[in-house]
């Protein structure tokens, strides 16, 4: 745990005599199960192993300045005396701490602050070490008997417990402007004792979704000392130098904190749009070590910023990033259409000193899908720098970047732009269409500029959905090949290679492995063309996957096995990964989400469920389905109930009007709105006809009739009279 803004840290070692081996619990080396995690910090739990034994530990704060911590002897493979745990407390300043054995408590000034760290119980002993390294050595090199490095004044103070004597134990933190304000406020935190227990974000249908969600998030999201900034990365356990960013994982880690959190959400694409180059382009990857400014990924962030701005409701959302995606978007245009078709093709251009530049796999890597078979057949050509084929889900990306390149520049009254972008979606949707269609196996692919259709196929086969390309004779036909279980169906999908694809038994990355980030673009895409139920069984499937590895064993994996599901069966992915967070996503986007065509929607199937708390531009959102009644609620007040059995969407909740699209309602029912008066009902209107409302048991019904389509409804009030 470190407090960042002084560099104080409290870390735990611990030391096995059984094996005479140390840990500082780091995931890439030692044994870890990362257990719940509040985007807030309010309450992170987790688990190792150490020869055997294992111990849980658990962190809560209500305080900024302060924290409580304790831990839990949970399995002894030895003698609880001869195992060891030990806080060591330190500074990345270096400034010497010291404890104070008679009030138990140990101090570190730093600056004009001071930080005390109190315990439940007594250390057993305590030692004194230059660095956290120094101590592990001793453990490791003299064991748990050797007395010599006893200290009270030292850069790192070691507080050594044992599991025999101390199986339970708890300390607290709290920072303040002197010391016995510090110390007073460690020791009222260890009093208070733990938190209530934190409620869980999604129960009922699609359990434990939104929950696995926020703790991937909250677990990566970590802080990056060379740009001072706090990011999600795509992984706390890779190590590829002091930071690391790849431009579409970065933006779904935006996508992803905005359902929790703005700010994080703001500071995702502000990472991601860190990225941005003189030419236009949006780089790769950049890390401490290197930065591949010749090529970039797959533009998805207009699509992605447009979702914050749904979600949050925020104009500042677009305003940020909107620049940078308009450049970005048009040097696609620029630079890889090289015979001026209209259709893009990857490539790697003569910039930079970026590994792999001006080669077949960097070109590839402009995809993510790195070593697709779908690449198989595609040759790169030094002169134009692209690989000779047109790549389908980098041309249904650009198409869908324009759209919403379109819709942001609305919003900012920016209309020559607007203009300028949707007449591009529109010219690329068609070109797709009539290009990238391939009438002999009725599907989309990948395509030779001056030649035929590869054979490989992905399940970018079905992104034309996802950016409106796909007429709907098309349409219909992908949804053949989404159940066929010769090519994309099963009990696990969506495999990145069909099948009956020789690449599909390679199960190496992307030569027939299951990716979160495609899952939900496919599931977008089927939700845009109405195909609810195909979306909601791929959401299941998904959220099944996911939950058959982060159950038991926590993973949230990079890619899936096709066959069995695994995640680790295989070395070539990593256990806990930000995109596997888009399978849980889709689950609870079943209920509430914030669609890019059809704004905010919530959804009663019937099925008892909870959901959140999560974003919504009016507020905090949190939703419950109970006896087929579903309740809303707003910053804790409840706003709307209904037992229609429908999805409402478009959604629209302010000071003085309620409206949202009601879909086909096959048994009649009613709105309700708590809290608001009758008299205060200034109009209600069904698809723009006045219809009536009645008093309630506690606000204003609306009687809503079955219908076989959409309907809008409206209702405005006095803002004075809403409870």
């Amino acid at each position: 745990m470190v407090f960042l803004p002084l560099g104080v840290r409290i870390t735990p070692v611990l030391y096995s005599t059984r094996s005479k081996t140390t840990s500082a619990i780091e995931p890439r080396s030692d044994t870890v199960r990362l257990g719940r995690h509040t985007i807030d910090g309010s309450l992170i739990e987790l688990e190792t192993e150490l020869s055997g034994t294992t111990v849980a530990f658990s962190t809560t704060k209500t305080d900024p300045f302060a924290i409580r911590g304790s831990w839990n002897g949970k399995v002894s493979a030895e003698w609880g005396l001869r195992f060891w745990l030990t806080l060591a407390i330190s500074s990345d300043g270096g400034e010497v701490a010291i404890h104070d054995a008679g009030r138990n408590v140990t101090l570190l000034k730093v600056g004009t602050r001071f930080v005390a760290v109190a315990t439940a119980e007594a250390p057993v002993h305590v030692t004194g070490h230059e660095t956290i390294d120094a101590l592990r050595a001793d453990f490791e090199e003299n064991g748990y008997f050797y007395t010599a490095t006893r200290k009270s004044e030292a850069p790192v103070i070691a507080l050594r417990f044992n599991l025999e004597m101390t199986r339970k134990g708890a300390y607290a933190a709290g920072v303040a402007d002197s010391a016995e304000l510090a110390i007073e406020k460690a020791q009222a935190c260890l009093a208070a004792g733990a938190l209530n227990a934190v409620a869980d974000a999604q129960t009922g249908m699609f359990e434990g979704a939104l929950d696995a969600l926020r703790d991937v998030v909250a677990w990566n999201t970590i802080w990056d000392e060379t740009n001072a900034r706090s990011y999600t990365a795509v992984t706390r356990i890779w190590n590829l130098g002091k930071f690391a960013v790849w431009f579409n994982d970065q933006i779904f880690a935006a996508l992803l904190a905005g359902v929790f959190d703005a700010d994080l959400a703001r500071e995702n694409m502000a990472t991601a749009m860190a990225g941005a180059t003189p030419q236009g382009n949006i780089a790769c990857i950049v890390t401490s070590n290197d930065a591949w400014v010749d090529r970039t990924q797959l533009p998805f962030g207009a699509l992605v910023v447009w979702q914050l701005y749904q979600r949050t409701g925020e104009r500042s959302m677009i305003q940020a990033s909107y620049d940078a995606l308009v450049r970005n978007r048009r040097w696609w245009q620029d630079n890889r259409d090289p015979d001026g078709f209209g259709l893009l093709s990857c490539g790697t251009s003569d910039v930079g000193e970026g590994l792999y530049k001006g080669t077949a796999f960097a070109a590839r890597n402009e995809t993510g899908m790195d070593n697709s078979a779908t690449h198989d057949e595609a040759i790169y050509d030094p002169v134009t720098r692209t690989l000779s084929t047109f790549d389908l889900g980098l041309n249904c990306a650009a198409a869908l970047d324009a759209e919403m390149l379109a819709k942001m520049a609305t919003v900012l009254g920016k209309h020559d732009d607007a203009r300028e972008f949707a007449a591009l979606a529109e010219r690329h949707r068609k070109l797709i269409s009539e290009t990238l269609w391939d009438e002999s196996r009725g599907i989309f692919a990948n395509r030779q500029r001056h030649g035929g259709f590869v054979r490989s196929l992905s399940p970018t086969s079905f992104y034309p959905l996802l950016c409106g390309a796909a007429t709907p004779a098309q349409a219909a036909r992908l949804l053949e090949h989404l159940s066929d279980e010769t090519t994309f169906g099963g009990d696990f999908v969506l495999p990145n290679a069909t099948r009956d694809d020789p690449a599909f038994a390679d199960n190496v990355y992307w030569r027939g492995r299951i990716w979160p980030n495609v899952n939900y673009m496919v599931w977008l895409g089927l939700r845009r063309y109405g195909f609810v139920a195909e979306a909601s069984k791929l959401a299941s499937q998904s959220y099944d996957l996911f939950m058959k590895n982060w159950r038991e064993d926590r993973i949230a994996s990079e890619n899936y096995n096709a066959v069995t599901g695994e995640a680790m069966d295989q070395g070539d992915t990593d256990p806990f990964y930000i995109w596997a967070a888009m399978l849980p996503l889709m689950a609870a986007g079943e209920i509430a989400d914030f669609d890019p065509w059809t704004g905010w929607t919530v959804r009663n199937d019937g099925r008892d469920v909870t959901v959140g708390p999560m974003l919504s531009p009016s507020g905090t959102l949190h939703l419950r389905v109970e006896a087929a009644v579903l309740s809303m609620t707003l910053n804790d007040r409840a706003v709307l109930r209904t037992d229609l059995q429908t999805t409402l969407s478009r959604i629209l909740i302010s000071d003085g009007r309620l409206a949202c699209t009601i879909a086909p309602v096959a048994v009649a029912g009613y709105i309700d709105l708590p809290g608001l008066d009758a008299g205060g009902v200034l109009a209600v209107r069904l698809d723009g006809q006045e219809i009536g409302c009645v008093a309630g048991a506690d606000g204003v019904r609306v009687a809503i009739a079955e219908s076989g389509v959409d309907r809008r409804l409206d209702i405005y009030f006095s803002a004075a009279d809403a409870g």
